[in-house]
């Protein structure tokens, strides 16, 4: 098991945008097992490769007791919409009404770089819009209409961990060419 710290709200690499996966070797399939391994233990309905530090594009998910993930995802969304409760595990303990397309189809790699599909909708799409966002540098809070935002951020302000010394990691576990950290 490797479990990693999570980075939380103001650490700045979870604003930068991912870089796209190009070698399906080793790293990737070590990265996949400590994001699994983390969200996990968190425990959450999912986590991307931004939030253990890694600028990559690789995400995974917890839904329904299917646990799964996805590299270099690209995402089709419907134009049904829900709307409903949203958190985070870089924005711990907060949860805010958020709207998300009601359905999604997936489409990018697994760890060895075979081609898959994930059709999901509610929860799973809720998670897998979710999880893309941190891959682009978007949290939820940036989606949420503005005045349920404004008050997240003053519930983020006023949280215990915020402003919190983030995690020091020396040298990140996995082969990130400088994109981590």
């Amino acid at each position: 098991m490797a479990i990693q710290p999570i980075r939380l709200f103001g650490d700045p690499i979870l604003r930068r945008p991912a870089l796209e996966v190009v070698d399906f070797d080793r790293e990737v399939r070590k990265l996949v097992e400590d994001l699994t391994d983390t969200m996990l233990d968190a425990p959450g309905a999912g986590l991307a490769a931004p939030q253990i530090g890694v600028g990559l594009r690789v995400f995974t998910w917890n839904v329904d007791g299917e646990v799964g993930h996805l590299i270099n995802p690209r995402l089709q969304l419907s134009d049904e919409t829900q709307s409903g409760a949203e958190g985070c595990l870089s924005i711990p303990e907060l949860t805010f009404e958020c709207q998300r397309a009601l359905s999604v189809v997936a489409t990018g790699f697994d760890v060895h770089g075979e081609p898959v599909t994930i059709n999901g909708s509610d929860y799973l799409a809720r998670a897998i819009q979710h999880e893309t966002d941190h891959l682009d540098g978007v949290l939820f809070v940036d989606r949420l209409d503005a005045d349920v935002r404004k008050a997240a951020m003053k519930a983020i302000r006023e949280s215990d961990w915020f402003g919190l010394e983030q995690p020091t990691v020396k040298l990140s576990p996995h082969a990130t060419n400088g994109l981590g950290l």
